[in-house]
C-alpha cells in the first residue's frame, strides 16, 4: 500500500525495494485455488473471501478514502493484510483488469513464521509500509514541524546511535553498510536489511552501543511506539526479532572474547 502522487527518490526506491517481498515469502506455499480473474471493480473488497489474502499478479488497485483516492497497490504487492473491520473507511476500487494468486490467511502466516528470515523480511516489509507513510506525513509538513520519521541519506562515518542514549527509534539499513561499537571497540557489522535499535526499546535501558556507518547508507526509521505497538500486537514477530537480536548478541560476545584474548 503507497500514497499516490509524486515520491521522493528514496521513497520510490523503498517501493521498488517492497514490492519483491511477498512473492519471496510465498516461495513453496501452494495457492489455494486458481487465479482470480475480475474486471474493473468498484468494491474489490466485497468479491473476495476474509479468510485469503492475494498475491497481486497484474493491475492497479486504487484505496479511496470517502470520494478521494489515496492508496495504491501495484504487480506484487499482498491484498489482504488489512482486515475489513479495521479497513472499513477504504474502498478498493481497480478501472481495469486484475489478476489475483490466493492463498489461505492462516497458511501464510504458519509459513512466514516458520522461517526466521521470512518472519524477518515480513517484518521489513510491515516496517517499510509504517515508514513510507511516515515519510510521506513528514513531506508534507512545513520543514519546522517535520519529524525524523521516514528515510535518510548518510554519509560513511556518521554516527546513527550513541552508545548510552536514550532509545525512540528503530532502523533499518535499506542500502550500505554500518558497524557497531562499545567502548571504542568494534563488536559487530550491521548489514543491509538488518534490523538494530530494538534492544533498547524493549529494556527500557540506554543503547548498549554505537553504530556507525562504513560507507553511504540509506536508514529507515520507525518511531519506538510504532514498533513496540506492532510487536505487541503480533508476538510471532516479536518471537523473530528477539531471536535475531539473540544471534547478534552471540556474535557481539564472541568478538568481545577475542578482544579480551588478545589483551591477555
Amino acid at each position: 500500500m503507497y500514497l499516490l502522487g509524486e515520491q521522493s527518490a528514496l521513497a520510490d526506491a523503498m517501493i521498488n525495494r517492497l514490492q519483491h517481498l511477498p512473492a519471496q515469502w510465498l516461495e513453496g506455499l501452494l495457492s489455494c485455488g486458481p487465479a482470480i480473474e475480475l474486471e474493473a471493480t468498484d468494491d474489490l473488497a466485497a468479491q473476495l473471501p476474509d479468510d485469503q489474502v492475494f498475491l497481486l499478479a497484474e493491475g492497479v488497485i486504487n484505496g479511496f478514502i470517502g470520494s478521494r483516492a489515496l492508496f495504491y497497490w501495484q504487480e506484487g504487492d499482498l491484498i489482504g493484510l488489512q482486515q475489513r473491520d479495521a479497513w472499513a473507511d477504504c474502498r478498493l476500487r481497480s478501472d481495469g483488469p486484475l489478476r489475483l494468486l490466493p492463498y489461505r490467511r492462516s497458511d501464510v502466516f504458519q509459513h512466514l513464521f516458520a522461517d526466521a528470515r521470512r518472519a524477518e523480511q515480513f517484518l521489513e516489509y510491515l516496517l517499510g509500509q509504517m515508514a513510507l507513510l511516515a515519510h510521506a506525513v513528514a513531506e508534507l509538513k512545513p520543514r519546522e514541524f517535520r519529524s525524523t520519521n521516514g528515510f535518510k541519506r548518510v554519509e560513511a562515518g556518521e554516527t546513527l546511535i550513541h552508545q548510552g542514549d536514550p532509545a525512540d527509534h528503530v532502523f533499518v539499513i535499506i542500502d550500505g553498510h554500518a558497524e557497531a561499537f562499545v567502548d571504542g571497540h568494534k563488536v559487530g557489522e550491521v548489514p543491509k536489511d538488518e534490523i538494530f535499535g530494538a534492544m533498547a526499546l524493549f529494556t527500557g535501558e540506554p543503547r548498549n552501543a554505537t553504530v556507525v556507518t562504513r560507507e553511504p547508507c540509506t536508514v529507515m526509521l520507525i518511531p519506538g511506539d510504532q514498533f513496540l505497538s506492532m510487536t505487541s500486537s503480533n508476538p510471532k514477530i516479536a518471537h523473530s526479532l528477539i531471536e535475531s537480536m539473540a544471534r547478534r548478541i552471540g556474535q557481539m560476545n564472541q568478538q568481545i572474547a577475542r578482544l579480551t584474548a588478545d589483551k591477555g
